[in-house]
């Protein structure tokens, strides 16, 4: 039985157009160590200092170059706000109706992520059961530490109990390493489902409005 669902943010419950890695992509280019499209998909679903540290290879310029990359997001959100994957709020109501705990899990830091929930508005308590973003935990994915942590917020002790699902491979990685009991892949991101396949994923879905076909009376099981 699932009691907790872990979801990314970015192009798995909301739409933000993809910015955050064009954003990544300009900051990067700008230090003066352009990344090519393969390096920065590698990076999708991470920590965006870890990003940032590896894809420049000077992790002294790391603060100053978050700084600017969120201040960057930032105005690319304002100037097209993101908006919930088509599907997904009534996708989470259900969920919760259902028993479901639901927790958000981003490379953001709060800086970033807040604004974008309050754009949508998401709330904790009205629509979610927690956030956790990749500097409430000492390393971000593919580590399971924020999957961890979304655990402990919500009393959740035995991973089987748990899916956890996002757009990218180092989401599912994330899964795996936690142990949980359902690891999908949603097709609304950059990733495809070969990708998302190969990563090891249990399921493969169109979407996060898909998660509850997966439910039959507030209760979740793996098809592995």
């Amino acid at each position: 039985m699932i009691t907790l669902a872990a979801l990314d943010i970015a192009g798995t419950t909301i739409d933000e157009g993809g910015a955050v890695y064009r954003v990544l992509a300009e900051v990067v280019a700008e230090h003066g160590t352009p990344a090519g499209d393969a390096e920065i998909r590698h990076w999708m679903g991470a920590d965006k200092r870890a990003a940032l540290a590896a894809l420049t290879g000077d992790p002294h310029a790391v603060e100053a170059l978050h700084a600017r990359f969120a201040e960057r997001l930032r105005a690319a959100y304002a100037e097209h706000p993101p908006t919930p994957v088509p599907g997904v709020p009534e996708a989470l109501e259900r969920l919760r109706e259902a028993g479901v705990r639901v927790v958000l899990t981003t490379g953001f830091d709060h800086a970033v992520t807040d604004p974008l929930l309050r754009s949508v508005g998401w709330r904790v308590g009205d629509h979610l059961d927690g956030v956790v973003c990749a500097e409430d935990v000492a390393e971000g994915r593919p580590a399971p530490h924020m999957i961890h942590h979304a655990m402990r917020l919500t009393g959740v002790t035995d991973p089987a109990q748990v899916l956890a699902a996002g757009d990218t491979v180092l989401d599912i990685k994330a899964g795996l390493a936690a142990g949980v009991g359902v690891v999908a892949g949603v097709l609304t991101g950059a990733q495809t489902a070969g990708e998302l396949q190969a990563a090891g994923a249990t399921h493969i879905l169109n979407g996060v409005h898909d998660l509850p076909t997966l439910t039959g009376s507030g209760t979740m099981r793996a098809r592995r």
